[in-house]
């Protein structure tokens, strides 16, 4: 075969395999780009919005690619335990919305939250009842992994990309809708959370499993936090809820999801003297990026509407910290392709779907 004809296949094929799971770059990208935004790195957060907007614009057609020429083999990662990684993209279109509105422009806020919400709609509810109706069931804890927290991200993403909107445009049913989905989003994270952390103490972690996806777990908590911190502050008339209830709630998840920090850390190092030091790039870092990113807005936002300075100073740092995280992982992705694009390199997938 001619080198432009095996350059072809590869591309076929890598397209052909490639994850969902890969829109956790544009989500932890867009995070971080609204951390910084904040922090008025103003330039470094533009630089940061380019590339998740381009990411997310290639991602979608890779993924239209796939579904139009492979349709069976998408649909049927959609209902397996993978499917829940399909809310990567509700999530990505939702940080890209919020980070549109907050920088004025409103109207490509508001399309990115009807794609996000309309895709919110189909996979928050097609991918638990694929699982439910799938006929094939393993056994009870063997697929549960942090991924499964992306149905409690998707919907508090809704929330957040609707209450910053609502703030902007005055709209009162968008702040109805963020009061709907926070709620919803609390609910679901209850549920997950429960299964988690069983699975996580019934059931030996293997060497082949990954990390990095349970760190979804205090991603989901932190954005929970974000979306209660805005649909508290929505004008009197907006309220569905009662703001102190809304601020408590998330006081509480803040205090929880900085609990499970220390503890993802010693998982993380653990498994690491198990599996030894070589650290090999997979697209399960960027679960782990977003959460760190997402943190430190979790503790802006928080910190402003409980008018407590001191989580608000904290969030200014922790985004310097996160931007580190994203390069770092942005680092280990280029050696990994260059190294996958070797003469001698190996026969190996193109990435590693989330759990």
């Amino acid at each position: 075969m001619t080198p432009i004809r095996v350059s072809y296949a590869v591309g076929v094929h890598r397209i052909r395999g490639l994850s969902p799971a890969e829109f956790a770059f544009v989500m932890a990208t867009g995070i971080i780009s609204t951390a910084l935004a904040a922090d008025a790195a103003r330039y470094v957060s533009l630089a940061l919005l380019a590339v998740a907007i381009a990411a997310y614009l290639m991602l979608c057609v890779i993924h239209l690619t796939r579904l139009a020429c492979w349709p069976g083999e998408f649909l049927a990662e959609l209902v397996s335990p993978r499917g829940f990684t399909f809310l990567t993209f509700v999530a990505a279109s939702n940080v890209l919305s919020t980070r549109m509105t907050n920088a004025g422009v409103h109207w490509a806020g508001a399309v990115l939250l009807v794609i996000g919400f309309v895709a919110w709609l189909g996979l928050g509810y097609g991918v638990p009842l694929g699982l439910i109706a799938h006929a094939r069931r393993d056994s009870v804890f063997d697929p549960v992994n942090g991924t499964w927290f992306l149905w409690v991200v998707g919907t508090q993403s809704v929330a957040v990309a609707a209450a910053t909107l609502a703030h902007a445009t005055a709209r009162p049913d968008l702040a109805a809708l963020a009061a709907i989905c926070w709620a919803i989003g609390v609910v679901q994270w209850l549920l997950i959370a429960s299964v988690e952390f069983a699975r996580l103490l019934l059931r030996r972690l293997e060497l082949a499993d990954s990390v990095a996806p349970f760190w979804v777990f205090m991603g989901s908590a932190a954005i929970s936090i974000v979306a209660g911190a805005k649909v508290s502050s929505a004008p009197a008339a907006d309220q569905l809820l009662a703001p102190d209830f809304v601020r408590t709630l998330s006081m509480v998840l803040w205090g929880f999801a900085t609990w499970l920090i220390p503890l993802l850390v010693g998982l993380m190092i653990w498994q690491r003297g198990r599996q030894g030091l070589a650290l090999d790039y997979r697209t399960t870092w960027w679960a782990m990026v977003f959460p760190v990113g997402m943190y430190g807005v979790a503790c802006r936002e928080l910190g402003l509407v409980t008018d407590q300075s001191w989580l608000v100073t904290t969030a200014d740092w922790e985004a310097w910290v996160a931007l580190a995280v994203w390069l770092i992982v942005l680092v280990a992705l280029f050696v990994h392709e260059r190294v996958l694009h070797r003469p001698d390199a190996p026969d190996r997938p193109a990435t590693t779907p989330l759990g």
